[in-house]
């Protein structure tokens, strides 16, 4: 069971699986099913859902299948996304719609959130996913421009930000990556969900199953650490799964980077693998 995003991860699942396995691939973005589809076109052993990792265990339930040998959770937004100027997630691409929506059947978007949320609901989240110092600033900003203009496009967005944040800060990074990934985290729900996820996937976990977690910025590592420990604290009985998460910023680095994303450009991978015997789960 695999997230699938550019299917990549999925590739070489489907070629490691015999004739009795099976390969679960989801995605909340239709775009990235059809990618997948493709991909993997000559392989017969894959199901193709429409659907988010929080709800594996309903999916899993539709399928008639109880516990699954593996499963890999590949979160963020992925590269195909970024590259496509009509999704509006670069900030790199300023003549781009602001949307950021991964599943394009929702209805929120990053112009909804721009144009509506109050000045201290901006604040929180770009403060909170954004981990922005100058986020009051920003949102202050935001709203006295969208009093003159709606703010529609990327760019607008991105030059408010330029101008809110000092000169001598420029220096680190493109100045609207973090509030960017702020608004693309509330716009598509990142993080709230992750700590059930990872409690449900572990719940479908055959024996000696393996659960694999792929972040990509601090967060996320965070919401899927304390998920880990409380599973850990709570196990009923004894399990055997590894747990592997990679903290990074550039994966896939035979991928040619179109984009200055701050969320690609360090790496820091984390491997732990634990032999659990823990009370009550």
């Amino acid at each position: 069971m695999a997230l699938c995003g550019g299917a990549g991860h999925s590739l070489e699942i489907a070629k490691a699986l015999d004739n009795t396995g099976l390969l679960i691939g989801i995605d909340r973005d239709n775009e990235a099913l059809e990618v997948a589809k493709k991909k993997l076109e000559n392989f017969s052993n894959v199901k193709y859902i429409h659907g988010n990792h929080d709800e594996i265990q309903e999916i899993l339930s539709n399928l008639g299948i109880e516990k699954v040998d593996g499963i890999l959770l590949d979160l963020g937004v992925s590269s195909y996304q970024i590259d496509n100027e009509e999704r509006g997630f670069s900030y790199m691409q300023e003549e781009s719609m602001l949307d950021m929506r991964m599943d394009k059947t929702s209805e929120l978007t990053a112009k909804d959130v721009v144009n509506t949320y109050s000045e201290d609901e901006l604040y929180r989240i770009i403060s909170e996913y954004g981990e922005e110092r100058f986020a009051r600033k920003i949102a202050r900003n935001i709203c006295e421009q969208r009093k003159i203009k709606e703010i529609e496009k990327t760019g607008e967005l991105v030059e408010i930000i330029r101008k809110t944040i000092p000169a001598k800060f420029a220096n680190d990074g493109h100045p609207a990556k973090r509030t960017f990934q702020a608004i693309r985290i509330e716009v598509n729900n990142e993080i709230k969900p992750l700590y059930e996820t990872i409690m449900s996937s572990i719940k479908v976990l055959n024996k000696s199953g393996r659960l694999c977690v792929i972040t990509f910025h601090s967060l996320e590592d965070r919401a899927v650490k304390n998920a880990f420990n409380d599973a850990l604290r709570k196990m009923y009985v004894s399990k055997r799964f590894t747990i592997l998460c990679l903290w990074c910023s550039e994966i896939r680095k035979n991928y040619k980077q179109k984009t200055d994303n701050s969320n690609r450009r360090r790496t820091k991978r984390k491997f732990k693998s634990k032999e659990c015997k823990i009370k009550n789960f």
